[in-house]
């Protein structure tokens, strides 16, 4: 099993329990900023079990129907989770409106309190274990999930807080203002997993300072007299590279491909965590003006 599928087992198990714990306590105790984590908790849990299917997919080989791979459906993934996340956010503020609205006040406060440091402490293992993970890997599933439980790890902070004030002093519009302030900060959180994501479906380029990095790779080889048209892209696992490199107009077919493994080497060299498919595209000389003439003749042509 690789690391990625075995940090969403982990993260799932670990989220089960949450729920549990956090739900009896919840529903005893009617504490909306208990039950709001109790609900984002088991939002967790069916997410982390989804990124296990969704990294299993896309761990495939290509086939002839998906010639390359299926590692956008990680992308698809973080969309769906970031989504999910914003969605339980909402809830929890509706919650919080309608204890606010109906005046109902908090019991158990000393389980609830025990409750809160229990899935403090547990979602903070989690969280230095996930991100080890997306370190290692820099599965853009696992960092989604990892982003995730951060913000659950500082809203169950939120929670404690929130407990013991309306512990001293009484006051249960304290749980209230809480849990909508928890909300607001989940639905925050989800926009960068769902803007990840949607980069990746977009074919985003890579960032800025890797692609400087494979321009310097390609135009450093004593024998590329320059190099065009270079594009960039990924689907989370796997980097895409394709660029046009001139060399001498009479060197042999046998001597361009012995210079592109050269440059591929050095390229897929600055991850080497990633899946890199490089295409380069040798020209006798630099005919970029005529590929950007004929390319965006092509676009006005099909307006």
């Amino acid at each position: 099993m690789s690391p990625q599928k075995k940090a969403t087992v982990v993260s799932s198990s670990v989220a089960i329990i949450l729920v549990v714990v956090k739900l009896v306590i919840g529903i005893a105790s009617g504490s909306v900023a208990v039950m709001a984590s109790a609900i984002d908790s088991l939002l967790d849990s069916v997410i982390s079990i989804f990124n296990f299917f969704a990294i299993k997919k896309a761990e495939e080989d290509a086939t002839h129907q998906f010639q390359y791979g299926k590692g956008k459906i990680q992308a698809i993934a973080a969309v769906i989770e970031g989504t999910v996340i914003t969605l339980s956010g909402l809830f929890i503020i509706y919650l919080a409106i309608k204890k606010g609205i109906e005046g109902s006040t908090t019991t158990l406060l000393m389980p609830s309190l025990i409750a809160m440091i229990f899935s403090i402490v547990v979602t903070y293992g989690l969280v230095v274990y996930l991100l080890k993970i997306a370190k290692q890997t820099d599965n853009i599933v696992i960092k989604s999930d990892a982003l995730h439980y951060q913000t659950d790890l500082w809203s169950n902070g939120v929670i404690l807080i929130s407990l013991g004030l309306v512990w001293f002093t009484g006051w249960d519009i304290i749980d209230v203002i809480f849990g909508i302030a928890i909300g607001i900060y989940i639905i925050y959180s989800a926009y960068e997993i769902i803007e990840d994501g949607i980069k990746i479906l977009l074919d985003h380029a890579l960032e800025g300072e890797q692609v400087a990095k494979i321009g310097e790779i390609i135009s450093e080889h004593s024998e590329v007299a320059s190099y065009h048209w270079l594009k960039t892209r990924t689907d989370g696992t796997t980097n895409f590279i394709e660029f046009h490199m001139v060399l001498r107009p009479n060197m042999l077919l046998l001597e361009a491909h012995r210079i592109a493994d050269q440059v591929e080497d050095k390229i897929m060299a600055i991850d080497s965590r990633k899946r890199w498919v490089i295409t380069p595209h040798f020209d006798p000389y630099d005919d970029e003006d005529i590929n950007e003439a004929m390319f965006h003749g092509e676009r006005l042509a099909s307006v």
